[in-house]
Parts: C-alpha cells; structure tokens; sequence
C-alpha cells in the first residue's frame, strides 16, 4: 500500500496499526495516539481500540451492540490502558466490559455484547436515494476549494491524506456555515484496502462513525465544528451492528439530530451497504456548549 513518491505509509496503514492493540496482561492492552493529535483523543479512536480490546478477549461470536460514555478528554501524548472485564459468556450472548484509563482516571468506559450467528426475522428500513459517491466530488478536491485562504500550515493539516474518506451528498462548508435543516447523508470508505477480518471492519467503522455525528446536530444553528466560540465533546455513543459489511466499501451514512437542548445535541444514523442493505444503526448525545463573549 505504500506507492506515494514520499515513501511515507498510507493512512490506512496507519490506522490499522493504531487499532492493533499490545497486549500486556490477560484482559489488560494498550492503544498509542497518532503523533499529528495534538490538544485531545479524537473519540473515534477511543471506541474503535475498545472495541478492538472486547473483541480479542471473544471467540466465534460477533458484535452486535456496544453502549459507551467518554468520561474525560485523553492526552494523546499518553497511551491508554483498556482494561477488559468478562462480564459474561452465555449459550449464545457474550458480554464484555471495557475501561479505558490514562494517568491512573477513567476517560471512557463500554459495554459491548457480542453474540453467535443466528438466522430470523429481518427487515429494515428504505436507504434513501441519493446520488452514487462516484459521481460526487473527492473530499480532496472540497477540501482544495475550501483551503485557499487558510495560513500554510493549517493548509498542510487541512489537506493530509486521511484513512477515511467523506462525500458528502449535500456539503456545507465549515467555515462558514448557513443554517440548515438537521440532517446530512455522506458516503464513507476507508482509503485503501483492509485485512478480511469482520471485526476488523467494525473497529473502523466504529472509529469513523465519531467523524460527522455530532455536526448534524449544529447544522440548524449556524455554528459547525470549526466555529471557535463553541465547546463540543462526545457525550455517549452507540452503535448496533445488523449484517455483514466492508469498511474499505462505500458506506452510506444517513444522520439527523431530533433535538438539541440543555447544550447538548442528540443525533442519529444509519449505515446502509451501497446495494441499500442496511448494516449498522448510530445514536449519540454530545456537548455543545455556545461561549459567551465576556462583556
């Protein structure tokens, strides 16, 4: 995967080895931060190494749900301890607990439910039609257009290669965002090819899923994530898995917020399959907390 003149590996790489956690002890790993991170963990990364760690201490079942809470900001100069608590191991459901701990406190904690393949009912709901990712533009070529008045460095982070990429079907532009109604729908994949390893392709899709979230829940205030009087954090996150699916696939991800109050953001998504097979289902509450200028 490294064919760049640079010789620098691919982001993709990049993140698989993120993910791929050192086990120290029996149900205790440790997960590192990419260098480029330099004010706080990136929540993403967070859930995607948890889950990571409930999977390893698992054999011959799936996850199907996981239920976690961010408790404090991590210092991505610090590794991360994942400390996993084997709750359960039933005839067909197993249930883990995981601790995520930095400098002796608890940042994150998970439960995650894991179970054997079984054949039932089914049926879901309609992915909507929108418009096939091929004929969208690049997120590299939104983020070029987006880019020309920024200062050169905040240019060069702005324009990294990146492991997950984004089309959106409808964008806005960050920096200098309407009003809009609260609900988006944006294509994802990751950027190269990933190991045939299903729950491999969960952690990613676990870990992009914090990408776009919580924007949708500012969209009809005016604000986005770069607007610099607004505080925003991951308050919770859960996902349920429904069927099989590939994270280096296009993916699509339907979002919408029913409501905002309190300073805090409620919003919702679906994960189809580009052949409309709905794969996965997202909620999550988040911090966003307007600053008041001082008068």
């Amino acid at each position: 995967m490294n064919d760049r003149k640079s010789g620098a590996r691919h982001p993709v790489e990049e993140l698989i080895e993120l993910l791929d956690l050192e086990q120290i002890d029996v149900n205790i790993f440790r997960g590192l931060s990419p260098r480029d991170r330099w004010q706080r963990v990136f929540g993403g990364q967070v859930l995607g190494q948890a889950l990571v760690a409930a999977a390893r201490t698992v054999e011959g079942r799936t996850c199907h749900s996981l239920h976690a809470y961010f408790l404090r900001a991590g210092d991505p100069k610090t590794p991360i301890l994942y400390e996993v608590d084997r709750a359960r191991d039933g005839g067909s459901f197993t249930a883990r607990r995981v601790v995520a701990i930095q400098n002796g406190q608890q940042i994150f904690n998970m439960a995650v439910s894991f179970q054997v393949v079984e054949r039932g009912l089914e049926h879901q709901i309609e992915m909507p039609k929108v418009p096939d990712p091929d004929s969208l533009p690049s997120e590299k070529q939104r983020r070029i257009e987006i880019a020309s008045d920024m200062p050169e460095e905040a240019r060069s982070w702005f324009l990294r290669d990146r492991p997950i990429e984004i089309r959106a079907v409808d964008p806005t532009d960050r920096f200098r965002p309407g009003k809009h109604p609260p609900h988006q729908i944006v294509w994802i994949r990751a950027t190269g090819p990933l190991p045939d390893n299903a729950s491999l392709h969960q952690c990613v899709l676990a870990y992009a899923s914090d990408m776009t979230l919580l924007d949708t829940c500012l969209l009809p205030h005016g604000y986005s994530v770069m607007s610099p009087n607004m505080q925003l954090a991951s308050l919770d996150h859960a996902m349920w898995f429904h069927r099989p699916f590939h994270a280096d696939e296009w993916l699509l991800y339907v979002q919408d917020s029913p409501s905002a109050s309190g300073a805090r953001g409620f919003n919702r998504g679906e994960v189809y399959r580009r052949d409309g097979t709905l794969v996965a289902s997202v909620a999550q509450e988040g911090l966003i907390r307007v600053r008041r200028s001082p008068t």
